[in-house]
């Protein structure tokens, strides 16, 4: 790995899961592509994308790169990927899982998840602009489409991301395959301590997207509260010697918590995975739970009207 013994977490079937991955999410298709091959050079095998990021060509095209020099193996590098909600009809889910597996020009995906619980009308409009933009399909049944492709060798394992609690404890009880991961959002500023301790005791991996509060996402408010720029998160990583983005990274990963950074910016990327030569302290870990503002920056308020809409408490 490139020198870089990132820790593993096992999931269920004994599927290894690197526990710091690379962040594709708004990501432009011109410049995705030269950060996926500076990330594999600089040490990462593992990979984030979605259908709605809308560059699983170039993603893929620079994994087949990295794998046509000899840099990588396929089996070397694990790939996540998200269903979206204009797919989450069971006979639509195989189609959506499909679009994304040949844009990235796989023959499998590791790890494939409902991109978030509510379902929207099949069609060209992927974005709802109003409520009669929504379908009322039921997530579980979606998730149970998913285990089909799990049983085909399609996916290695499959998963959910931007579940509450309650929606949670719902496709695990009424599934056959068991949901390996919930992607959310966190960091300091948005702790969601409930629900980690629920994913936890389920032996559901969390992996934490946003881990840094999302500075660079199109839609940040002026002014806005930057847990990067925090007095407290700055003095931590003051004392540690470290920056304030590799202090919030080893935040989660000293939880257990899987972490995908994004940046585009090469001393960036390789900055995100020099984490490892270092811990934070117990009193370090409380002091940063403690700036819990529930802040949640990716919102979903497109629609926050959906009957399966999953964030109308902080669980």
């Amino acid at each position: 790995m490139a020198g870089v013994a990132v820790p593993i977490v096992e999931l269920t079937g004994g599927v290894k899961f690197p526990m710091i991955g690379f962040g594709t999410w708004q990501s432009a298709p011109d410049v995705v592509g030269n950060a996926v091959r500076t990330a594999i050079d600089a040490g990462y095998r593992h990979i984030d994308c979605a259908w709605n990021y809308f560059n699983e060509k170039e993603v893929g095209q620079a994994i087949k790169d990295k794998i046509a020099e000899g840099k990588i193996k396929r089996e070397d590098v694990f790939i996540t990927t998200k269903l979206w909600c204009t797919y989450h009809r069971p006979e639509d889910v195989k189609r959506g899982f499909q679009e994304s597996l040949n844009d990235l020009g796989l023959d499998y995906i590791d790890l494939f998840l409902i991109h978030g619980p509510p379902a929207f009308k099949p069609g060209p409009k992927w974005f709802p602009t109003d409520d009669s933009d929504f379908d009322d399909t039921d997530y579980v049944d979606t998730f149970k489409a998913m285990e089909s492709l799990v049983d085909e060798g399609l996916c290695r394992a499959i998963g959910l991301s931007n579940f509450n609690t309650q929606q949670l404890e719902r496709v695990l009880q009424n599934c056959r395959i068991k949901p390996a991961v919930n992607q959310v959002e966190l960091h300091p500023y948005l702790v969601q301590q409930k629900l980690v301790d629920f994913c936890k005791s389920k032996n559901v991996v969390i992996t934490a997207y946003s881990p840094l509060g999302s500075p660079g996402r199109d839609f940040a408010q002026p002014g806005e509260a930057r847990v990067l720029e925090d007095p407290v998160v700055l003095d931590i990583a003051k004392n540690h010697e470290k920056t304030p983005a590799q202090v919030l990274l080893r935040y989660h990963l000293d939880r257990g918590i899987v972490v995908i950074p994004k940046s585009v910016t090469p001393s960036r990327i390789k900055e995100n995975l020099q984490v490892l030569d270092f811990s934070l302290t117990a009193d370090d870990i409380k002091t940063l739970g403690s700036l819990d503002r529930k802040n949640r920056y990716v919102d979903w308020s497109f629609c926050k009207t959906h009957k399966y809409f999953p964030f109308h408490d902080s669980a």
